[in-house]
């Protein structure tokens, strides 16, 4: 539950103003581009959602390493 609380976060804030449109979104674009490599880069509509499904394995994971540093964060 957590992972998916932060996927809707993520999208949320690093969305902000790109919400209908995230693969123009410079922040999704740079996360991308840092987490897949070039193969990320000026990603279209459809190469965008292409690249989410190919490598959904691998941000579930980023996902879950999200959750752990939030929670350090609010953990004294």
């Amino acid at each position: 539950m957590s992972r998916l609380f932060e996927a809707v976060r993520l999208y949320w804030v690093g969305g902000a103003g790109y919400r209908l449109r995230p693969w123009k979104s410079p922040y999704f674009r740079w996360r991308l581009e840092t987490l897949l490599g070039p193969q990320a880069a000026d990603p279209g509509a459809g190469k965008f959602f292409r690249l989410l499904w190919r490598e959904r394995r691998r941000l579930w994971s980023y996902l879950g390493w999200v959750a752990e540093r939030r929670a350090a964060q609010h953990d004294p």
